[in-house]
């Protein structure tokens, strides 16, 4: 089981901390709410591509790759749905939070972006493809990945923590909002168009 753990434990990390629809839309609530009311969104992201990743080593990877339409489907709307978060992003771009307010990232938003990230499913079904064994079993990834991922994406909300007092100018609260929002719907389109 340890000559497959440390591979799969690098890749997870790798596929986890690396910048993505999710980390971005973390490091935004981080930086505009705080780590506490990020925790809420971090633990049901963590916790719905572990899902995913159990789900496909069960069989629905294989149903994916068998009906390449549903994929397809999934890749749209899970860009439509970037494309809302990013317009939500730029509309509240520079406005200071007011009490009472939008909430920001929920947790069942950070969950539902999960399932619709075509990145999550074309991870998951790689980490199967690679690292499914009978010694490492679709438990043991899905909680591993889970372990791996929730420090990754607690990171994520760190740095927007600690870039909060840098954007208490309303000029760069904006840019950052638009850059953030523009990184959004980079990687939500270029899966689609490339």
């Amino acid at each position: 089981m340890s000559h497959t753990l440390l591979p799969f434990i690098l890749f997870a990390l790798a596929a986890s901390i690396s910048p993505g629809p999710t980390n971005l839309l973390i490091l935004a609530h981080g930086a505009q709410r705080g780590l506490r009311a990020s925790v809420g969104p971090i633990l049901a992201a963590c916790c719905a591509a572990s899902a995913v990743i159990l789900l496909v080593g069960l069989g629905l990877g294989e149903l994916l790759l068998r009906y390449p339409r549903v994929q397809h489907a999934m890749s749209w709307v899970g860009a439509l749905w970037l494309s809302w978060m990013a317009w939500r992003l730029l509309r509240a771009a520079g406005a200071p939070l007011q009490a009472g307010e939008d909430a920001g990232l929920s947790p069942l938003g950070a969950a539902t972006l999960q399932l619709v990230n075509p990145k999550v499913w074309v991870t998951a079904v790689a980490m199967v493809g690679l690292f499914a064994t009978p010694a490492l079993s679709m438990g043991w990834l899905a909680l591993v990945f889970l372990l791996i991922a929730l420090p990754s994406m607690a990171a994520w909300a760190l740095l927007g923590v600690g870039s909060a007092r840098w954007l208490r100018s309303p000029r760069r609260l904006r840019g950052f909002n638009q850059g953030l929002a523009g990184l959004l719907l980079v990687s939500a389109w270029s899966a689609l168009l490339i």
